[in-house]
């Protein structure tokens, strides 16, 4: 095959997060509770936060995504040399071993 395909990945670290939080959760803890009082709600008396739908709030680390191009003939070999290229850039830090691909599409 011809031509080249452009590769996009994330380094991961051994201390990155990705958890969901029910919205009902943080409301029903105090500090949060008085803060968004004092904020929206200054002066106001005897009023309660409840929720009209349930939410789910995602707190995760944010990744910044590297790009490299390589030869389509290679697309067997491309974690490897995603974990190359992380390494060669000096990307990949103490407690940062891992690669995860995130998009691979066709350069003409």
């Amino acid at each position: 095959m011809e031509g080249m395909i452009e590769v996009s990945y994330i380094v991961l670290c051994a201390n990155d997060t990705n958890r969901t939080v029910a919205l009902s959760d943080i409301l029903a803890n105090e500090k949060i509770e008085r803060a968004i009082k004092s904020e929206f709600a200054k002066g106001i008396r005897n009023i309660s936060l409840s929720l009209s739908q349930p939410a789910d709030i995602l707190i995760k680390t944010d990744k910044e995504i590297h790009t490299f191009q390589a030869s389509k003939n290679d697309y067997a070999d491309l974690l490897e040399l995603a974990e190359e290229d992380a390494r060669r850039n000096k990307r990949i830090k103490k407690g940062c071993e891992g690669i995860e691909l995130v998009d691979i599409v066709t350069v003409d």
